[in-house]
């Protein structure tokens, strides 16, 4: 697996190369998002990990120009740790955010975790039916069971919890929700998607008061939980 690393810092940059390398990744090292973007431009990538304070281009605009062309899944390492980055970072499209300081195991597992839905993600967009637990999908017939019982979702309660599954174990912020299900000018209707997923617990929970597979990401946004497949 080939990993692009962007960082400004030497040390940095060194230390995810001996960590990452030792996992058995193969990692190239680009010290700014120019460098980057010519490196993407000539070469593919698994998975990209991205400083945020950058010189020229910083992370957040880097981001936006990597997802007009490519879905790589990209880990943001950055020291800001306010809430509001960490959104915007995601709404950019970031699949995960970790802040510095870090430690190379939990970066090691993250980017597994990664890796690995990812390629859930591409089986998942072709194959009929969708397993979790006791939730199944049937997306030909558009068909929702719990425990082999028939779950009636409304449409855009089927296409939520679609979208979210197809996403599992990724933080979904409320706006990239909005946007993709009700259109991007609902992009700031929180109260719209939260009556939806209180609805959709309702109905696809063994218990709503405690989500197994919906999970809140405290004014971020939500994360579908695939038990069977956590980091």
């Amino acid at each position: 697996m080939k990993i692009l690393v962007i960082d400004d810092e030497p040390q940095i940059r060194r230390a995810l190369k001996l960590g990452l390398e030792k996992d058995g990744f193969e990692v190239t090292q680009a010290a700014s998002g120019e460098e980057a973007l010519d490196l993407l431009s000539t070469r593919a990538f698994d998975l990209i990990v991205l400083d945020l304070a950058l010189p020229g281009l910083d992370g957040f605009e880097i981001c936006k120009q990597i997802r007009t062309w490519s879905q790589t899944p990209i880990l943001v390492l950055s020291v800001r740790d306010r809430e509001e980055d960490k959104i915007k970072a995601l709404d950019c499209g970031a699949d995960d955010y970790i802040t510095k300081p870090f430690g190379i195991g939990e970066l090691s597992a993250r980017v597994r975790a990664i890796l690995r839905r990812a390629r859930q993600e591409e089986a998942a967009h072709g194959a009929a039916m969708i397993e979790e637990g006791s939730l199944k999908i049937d997306q030909d017939k558009r068909i929702v069971t719990v425990k082999d019982q028939v779950v009636h979702l409304t449409p855009k309660e089927y296409d939520l919890l679609v979208l979210m599954i197809n996403n599992r174990n990724r933080v979904l912020t409320h706006r990239q929700l909005l946007s993709k299900i009700w259109g991007p000018e609902y992009g700031d209707d929180n109260h719209t998607l939260r009556v939806h997923i209180a609805n959709l617990r309702t109905k696809i929970e063994l218990d709503p008061t405690r989500p197994e597979y919906i999970q809140t990401e405290t004014r971020v946004g939500y994360r579908f939980v695939s038990r069977s497949n956590l980091y």
